[in-house]
Order: structure tokens, then C-alpha cells, then sequence
């Protein structure tokens, strides 16, 4: 039997290859199983990194396209190369694994590749690629295993014509018309990824109004930009079967109220309606541990699940982002080291990273009137800022909501370029307990897009001084 270690981590995705590195900095000897051949998880190799690429790339050939001439640029004919597109992307992914990989044996932490399974207290089972079996011993367990995407009853994905958030990240072609199924942050994300390179986007979202939990005002204001952007929206609806066609797809839906249903042709169906824990078959139950129906790993203390094992990231409740993950990972390295470790679930943002950006932090205003919480909110379009004006980049707004009488910022809200950048100036202050005359009082450079945050926090009290 091997040495035992302080530590095993099963998942080597942001929550996971965190947490390892931060007990490897901490002195704890530490080993961290993944089961894909690449560290990273989802985020890094079929999510967030992935998704960044093409959207960044996309944004590019857009404006060249659309935004150049009226800026007295001239470029000919502007064309699509998706292979390098994907080439490139590729080549972001390659070496952000690579570094994750540098960083674990840099603080000494063994990576060991397979499948891990709890068998019993301190003690992990992993099954490597080639089927052979080995147990590491662990003073500590941390679950990190992450989420998968979740699927519709009755509609199969095979990642070539119907895809989730994986196959649409690696299409073969610009598909002429593409359906969405889900109108949350990843399917909006990839929806206008293939609208700019010239895809025909319809999106089906069960719900009366896209990205559910993201404050309305800012919903109804990305519904509009999206709108003029080309994706056309069937709210309210369900799709109940899609049949695969020998050159195309043929999707069935209905009114989610009910009533008559009706049929639209795709190429390519994109299934994006959430994801849920990847939580099945890690022997829970030989230690005790438990999960809801949805899969979650329930915690009875700070990231606790029984004695000597600990849980974060997707597969526990609260945010489902790669953020959320890396700070719960580094807080149980903390914990387990003997130090303090939190993290405070209200202080997460939230970024959609489509053009114009969406950042969020806080309570929403339907949060606070439901919680019967008083509150002033200060307002400013970027319409009127100065270098949004001079950009070409007016779309959206920044709102700041703070509290009534303590003046306490509770949440921000914001939708333009670039605000998944700015969203951290409110997460900072929040942070501290900041008002928002703190925000409206500390000066900002002139002329920034930031001053739109200034502006909004001035606008709290009613002392707006821009357009």
C-alpha cells in the first residue's frame, strides 16, 4: 500500500486542480484524479475556454464585416476559415492544460489518471484507462467531479446533428439553419457564436423569457439586442421530439401552456437547457454521503459530507461556474490545512460573454421585492458615456441597487462591452460593505467605458452628471 496522502482530489477541473494546488502550496501532500485525458474539466476543454475562443474570433470577423467600412476601414471580401478558427481554439485549449498540468508538479502534486470511486472512509479506487485498479489512501477526500449537460426526454444526442454545448464547439460546418434548444448563458453564448458566421438562429426556451434568474431589466434589454442581431426568440415553448431526417432535422414543439403543436427544420439542434452533477457512481454511500433528486451532494457544514470528505464545485449547491469552483477549492485546502476558508455565494458575478457582454452580481430587483427589502437603484445607459459614444459600442446600461437607508450596495446589474471586466469594481466593493456613494465618489479615468459604473452609482442619490 502506498504512502497516505493528506489529500485526494477526484476531478481535476477548476474546483479540483485549485483545491490540489493550493494544499500542495500549503505543505499537504496531495494527489489529483481526473479520468479525461487532459486536465482542466469542462471549463478548460469543452466550455469556458472553447467557447471564449470562437467568440472572440466570431466577434472579429463580424465587425470586419459589418462595423470597418463606417469606420474608414476597407478590407475586400471578408470570408470564413472555420478550420483555422477551430485550429486556433484548439491551440488555446492545448496550452491552458499543459499549464494546469506544469502548475500540479510544480507544488508536487501527483496527477493520476482514471476514474475514481470512494470505497470506503479514506480510501479512493481508480480505475485507470487500461481497466487496472489501484486504491489511493487519503486522510482527506474532496469531491470535484463537476456537472455534465443535462438532456430533454425523448431527444438523442449524437454531438454530429443534435449537440450539446461539446458538439457545438467543434461543427464541421457553418450550419444553415441551426435551432437552440434553451435560451440560458451557453446556449445564448453559442447561438450568437454561429448567427455571425452566418447561421439562420431560432431559439426555444420553454420559459416566457431568456436567462432565467438574471434580472429582468437586463433580460428584456439582451432579448431586444439579440433580436436586431438576428436570432429570432419562440418563448414559452417546449420542443417534444426532433427527427432525424435524412438531410435534416425536423423539430416538433408546442406551447409550454399547451396547444397546438407545430414542426421547424433545422441542420444542426444545439440542446442547451442546464447541466447537473456528475455525482453517479463515486460510492456516496460508503461513507455515508447523500445527493437530492438532481444529483447534488448534500453538505452537512462548510463543504462537509462526512467525516474526512469534503465536496465543491457544480456537484454541491450554489453557482454553477468554474469560478465558484476555483474559490470553494482553494477555501477546503484551506480548511483542511487548519486555516479559514469561505466562500460567499452572494458575491459570485455572473458573465454571459455574448456582444454586448451581460454581468451580474447580487440581488436582482425581483430578488429584493420578494424579500420585501427597500432599496434605490441609480441607472446609466452607455448611450451617453463618452467612450461607448466614441467606440461605436452604445448598447446596454449599468444598475446598481443599494439599500434604503444604509445605502449598502445589494446588487449591480449590467449589460454593454466589456462589463464582464467592470462587473468587479461592484464585487469589490460589495466585498467591503461599500455604499454606493463610495463608487460615486472615487474617481474614474475619463474617458472609460468604468465611468458608466460611476455614473449609475451617482444616479442612486440622483446626482447623475454625464447625458
Amino acid at each position: 500500500m502506498a504512502d497516505t496522502y493528506d489529500v485526494v482530489i477526484i476531478g481535476g477541473g477548476p474546483g479540483g486542480y485549485n483545491c490540489a494546488i493550493r494544499a500542495g502550496q500549503l505543505g499537504l501532500k496531495t494527489a489529483c484524479i481526473e479520468m479525461n485525458d487532459t486536465l482542466g474539466g469542462t471549463c478548460l476543454n469543452v466550455g469556458c475556454i472553447p467557447s471564449k475562443a470562437l467568440l472572440h474570433a466570431s466577434e472579429y470577423y463580424a465587425a470586419a464585416k459589418n462595423d470597418f467600412a463606417a469606420m474608414g476601414i476597407k478590407t475586400g471580401k471578408v470570408e470564413v476559415d472555420l478550420a483555422q478558427m477551430m485550429a486556433q481554439k484548439a491551440d488555446a485549449v492545448d496550452g491552458l492544460t499543459k499549464g494546469v498540468a506544469f502548475l500540479l508538479k510544480k507544488n508536487k502534486v501527483d496527477h493520476v489518471h482514471g476514474k475514481g470511486r470512494i470505497t470506503g472512509p479514506g480510501q479512493v479506487e481508480v480505475t485507470a484507462p487500461d481497466g487496472s485498479k489501484q486504491t489511493l489512501s487519503a486522510k482527506n477526500i474532496v469531491i470535484a467531479t463537476g456537472s455534465e449537460p443535462s438532456t430533454l426526454p425523448g431527444i438523442e444526442i449524437d454531438e454530429e446533428r443534435v449537440v450539446s454545448n461539446t458538439g457545438a464547439l467543434s461543427l464541421k460546418a457553418i450550419p444553415k439553419k441551426l435551432v437552440l434548444i434553451g435560451a440560458g448563458v451557453i446556449g445564448l453564448e453559442m447561438g450568437c457564436v454561429w448567427s455571425r458566421l452566418g447561421s439562420e438562429v431560432t431559439v426555444i426556451e420553454y420559459l416566457d423569457r431568456i436567462l432565467p434568474g438574471t434580472d429582468n431589466e437586463i433580460a428584456k434589454e439582451a432579448q431586444r439586442t439579440f433580436k436586431k442581431q438576428g436570432l429570432t426568440f419562440k418563448l414559452g415553448t417546449k420542443v417534444t421530439s426532433v427527427e432525424k431526417l435524412k438531410t435534416k432535422l425536423k423539430l416538433t414543439m408546442e406551447p409550454a401552456a399547451g396547444g397546438d403543436a407545430e414542426t421547424i427544420d433545422a441542420d444542426i439542434v444545439i440542446v442547451a437547457v442546464g447541466r447537473r452533477p456528475y455525482t453517479e457512481g463515486l460510492g456516496l454511500e460508503n461513507v455515508g454521503g447523500k445527493t437530492d433528486r438532481r444529483g447534488v451532494i448534500e453538505t452537512t457544514d462548510h463543504f462537509k459530507v462526512a467525516p474526512g470528505v469534503w465536496a465543491i464545485g457544480d456537484c454541491i449547491a450554489g453557482p454553477m461556474l468554474a469560478h465558484k469552483a476555483e474559490d470553494d477549492g482553494a477555501a477546503v485546502a484551506e480548511l483542511i490545512a487548519g486555516k479559514a476558508g469561505h466562500v460567499d455565494y452572494d458575491l459570485v458575478p455572473g458573465v454571459v460573454y455574448t456582444n454586448p457582454e451581460i454581468a451580474t452580481i447580487g440581488k436582482t430587483e425581483e430578488q429584493l421585492k420578494e424579500a420585501g427589502i427597500k432599496y434605490k437603484k441609480g441607472k446609466f445607459p452607455f448611450m451617453a458615456n463618452s467612450r461607448a459614444r466614441t467606440n461605436h459600442e452604445t448598447a446596454g446600461f449599468v444598475k446598481i441597487l443599494a439599500e434604503e437607508g444604509t445605502d449598502r450596495i445589494l446588487g449591480a446589474h449590467m449589460i454593454g462591452v466589456g462589463v464582464g471586466e467592470m462587473i468587479h469594481e461592484i464585487a469589490i466593493a460589495m466585498e467591503f460593505g461599500a455604499s454606493s456613494e463610495d463608487v460615486a465618489r472615487t474617481c474614474h479615468a475619463h474617458p472609460t467605458l468604468s465611468e458608466a459604473v460611476r455614473q449609475a452609482a451617482m444616479g442612486v442619490e440622483g446626482w447623475t452628471m454625464q447625458m
